[in-house]
């Protein structure tokens, strides 16, 4: 696992609470906590990717000049692979992990978005062959 900044690809999530997130990333994704600055912040990292997880009392979270709130949610997405995702749902599943859709299968492989305690988006995916 690398750990320079200059070799991580750096993604800020906005949660609503870093401790279930950071329970969620580590327990189900397989990220490794680096910092815990919790109840406001976390970073995790799964390889490459470093996942900035920021809570409402975050510098992150403070309210835009107009009032508007950072929150979590939306569309934007980190993309997992995966090498079964049929397992992998099933165990997520289990887990009692929430979905948006149902596992879809396009030319390039399956995919399902997995929502974690605050609603962002994870998609799972599956290259085909």
């Amino acid at each position: 696992m690398s750990g320079k900044p200059a070799e991580l690809v750096n993604v800020r999530y906005m949660v609503d609470d870093v401790d279930a997130a950071i329970d969620f990333y580590t327990t189900h994704l397989g990220f490794t906590l680096r910092i815990s600055a919790a109840p406001a912040f976390a970073d995790v990292i799964r390889g490459n990717l470093r996942l900035l997880l920021s809570g409402p009392m975050s510098s992150a979270g403070q309210a835009m000049p107009d009032g508007t709130r950072p929150g979590p949610g939306g569309w934007n997405r980190i993309h997992i692979l995966v090498d079964d995702i049929v397992a992998w749902v099933a165990e997520l599943r289990d887990a009692g992990v929430a979905f948006r859709n149902n596992i879809v299968t396009g030319p390039e492989g399956r995919q399902i978005l997995a929502l974690d305690p605050s609603g962002n988006v994870v998609e799972l995916f599956e290259p085909a062959g």
